[in-house]
């Protein structure tokens, strides 16, 4: 997730396995963790590079080198540098997230909750590397241009899954602005958080997330 925009590389589904899109997520197949464990260690080398030496003076060669993996490597499973910051494997579970809302809840609320508990899970399973990937975002000019994509790639997700709730089409207009405004709020709030030094607690990230999403739900007043 993410800011994302925080979109995922898609999964390949094994030869023998049919997708049932109404199926519990399944536990990866043997080549896809090979995979994930493959782009993390990228991402893991990256962001210690980053850290040390800065974004824009950390060229990929030095990357690949840092992961033990080939420069080709690293563009198969991220076909741009920007890539190896916005791209990640939590958009499924923010998908899930929503599918597992209460089937009489607003969607409009269905939809926070399912940001909110989806930031809190990633926040609680690598909190430093979250707040490195969002001050990354912040302050390159290059990774915000390439999030608008990923962006992209997460509001259809989103879109999917509320319109089964609602019954609209996919590409139904209302679900449209609503699944990209609450993913724009999300990213505001990150940004405002990102602003003051991600200063405090994983509750008050939380309120500010829950306070920047609650404008769009009573209706954009002030």
């Amino acid at each position: 997730m993410t800011m994302r925009s925080m979109a995922p590389a898609p999964a390949e589904a094994d030869d023998d396995t049919a997708a049932d899109p109404c199926a519990p997520p399944a536990r990866p197949g043997l080549r896809e963790r090979k995979k994930i464990r493959t782009r993390q260690a990228i991402r893991r080398a990256a962001y210690r590079l980053f850290e040390e030496q800065g974004y824009d003076t950390t060229p990929v060669d030095r990357i690949a080198e840092e992961a033990d993996v080939s420069p080709s490597t690293v563009f198969r499973y991220f076909p741009t540098k920007e890539d190896i910051v916005l791209t990640d494997e939590y958009d499924p579970l923010l998908e899930e997230a929503l599918r597992q809302r209460p089937a009489g809840e607003p969607p409009v609320a269905a939809l926070r909750e399912a940001l909110c508990s989806s930031l809190t899970g990633i926040y609680r399973a690598d909190a430093e590397e979250t707040m490195l990937r969002i001050r990354l975002i912040r302050e390159v000019p290059a990774l915000r241009g390439r999030m608008s994509e990923h962006s992209a790639d997460t509001a259809w997700l989103l879109r999917r899954s509320l319109a089964e709730r609602t019954g609209r089409a996919e590409d139904d207009l209302e679900l449209r602005i609503v699944t990209s405004a609450m993913l724009a709020a999300l990213t505001e709030a990150l940004y405002s958080w990102a602003d003051t030094g991600m200063a405090g607690t994983l509750e008050d990230l939380r309120a500010l997330v829950t306070r920047a999403l609650g404008v769009l739900e009573r209706g954009l007043t002030l």
